[in-house]
């Protein structure tokens, strides 16, 4: 039996162009970037055209992408490079932020800096008026997703750029999920700081890239060789870069088409869904075109996902970096939901290879697990 992947927030299959991309860097005679001999020279080559190909993309100079190992450790690499050169102040993140974010930003309080959050409103959106009065209080950086991996609610980044910028204060933004989904682009956003990773994009994982802006005074993640402008030493990923930028350009063409067929797929399954009896999240927002975020009342979501894949159906409970914890979404908390509602979340994420005839089947498996699931709690009661 084929299993439908339904999970393509947490991660996306490479692209046969992508790989087609990366094949000679992995397969042939390839230098380090840094030598001076004709292979490493070549190999710069590939991967300075890659750089310029990714800043394109995102509306920015191609000196100011410093290519990581991905989100996780660009997240990371923005909020402690960032803090290490300012005075310890107040930093801001939202409610709703990706470990990657808010874990980093907690261990900042060993360092003076006074964290806090922003709250979002029952659809799980930003709450700037709070923003606002949180950055009367002197604040260094505040960080905050552009789109949400769990209800895939964007995020007013551009007006809370505004009110960072009225205020003194650094902004930067994990745009993971949405880049490659919709429209991204660094200058309209207004931030000073931004996230992408290349597995969410049908590229290799283990590629990512902060994109900065100039004037950003930021400390050296790795010292060593002085790669990516002395700020994160060792050599380059070149296949990996490589592959990233083709990623991104594939992205880019296919954009408008792909965000107009993932939201007919997602309509599709959320009117299906409410047949069903259904809480959706934060379906009022605007949101992700592919991400739909729903819970069974009285199913846990756990459950409901484990059985889901029996029957050949990869979903989620959640986001995959936290998908180990037993708690409730704190996602999901934040907007008011209730725990027990909470803990029966799933996560359905469209991708290219999704079609309607998978979103029928979903929906006709879903009804049959809720059915017998009901079953059994009826007779354990």
């Amino acid at each position: 039996m084929k299993t439908v992947f339904f999970d393509h927030n947490s991660t996306t299959a490479l692209k046969h162009e992508v790989l087609e991309a990366m094949l000679p860097w992995l397969t042939q005679p390839s230098g380090n970037p840094t030598s001076r001999h004709i292979y490493g020279r070549n190999a710069r080559k590939a991967m300075e055209l890659a750089r310029k190909q990714i800043a394109d993309c995102v509306g920015v100079q191609a000196s100011q992408v410093v290519f990581t190992s991905g989100g996780t450790e660009a997240n990371n690499f923005a909020i402690k490079g960032i803090t290490a050169n300012l005075t310890p102040s107040q930093l801001l993140i939202s409610a709703i932020e990706h470990p990657c974010v808010t874990r980093p930003a907690q261990s900042l309080a060993w360092h003076q800096w006074n964290v806090a959050q922003i709250g979002v409103n029952s659809e799980g959106v930003i709450d700037l008026v709070q923003a606002e009065q949180a950055l009367k209080t002197r604040t260094g950086l505040v960080s905050a997703m552009l789109a949400n991996n769990e209800t895939g609610a964007l995020q007013p980044i551009a007006e809370l750029a505004t009110l960072a910028k009225a205020h003194g204060a650094i902004l930067h933004t994990d745009a993971v999920q949405a880049f490659g989904k919709i429209e991204v682009n660094m200058p309209t956003l207004g931030v000073q700081a931004m996230t992408i990773s290349s597995h969410k994009i049908g590229g290799p994982v283990g590629v990512g890239a902060l994109i900065l802006d100039k004037r950003v005074d930021i400390a050296p993640l790795l010292h060593g060789g002085g790669q990516e402008r002395g700020l994160r030493s060792g050599t380059e990923n070149v296949a990996g870069i490589v592959g990233f930028a083709q990623a991104c350009q594939l992205a880019m063409q296919s954009l408008d088409s792909r965000r107009t067929t993932a939201k007919g797929l997602r309509d599709q399954l959320e009117a299906g869904l409410s047949k069903l009896g259904a809480v959706i999240f934060a379906q009022q927002a605007t949101r992700l075109p592919n991400t739909s975020f729903f819970a069974i009342p009285n199913i846990e979501g756990e459950t409901l996902v484990t059985a889901l894949d029996k029957v050949g159906f990869a979903v989620a409970s959640g986001s995959a970096c936290s998908s180990d914890s037993t708690e409730p979404s704190h996602v999901l908390l934040a907007m008011g939901i209730e725990p027990d509602l909470s803990r029966g979340a799933v996560r359905v994420s469209l991708g290219e290879s999704n079609s309607s005839e998978e979103i029928t089947q979903f929906l006709a498996a879903l009804q049959q697990e809720v059915r017998r699931l009901k079953g059994l709690n009826a007779v354990a009661a």
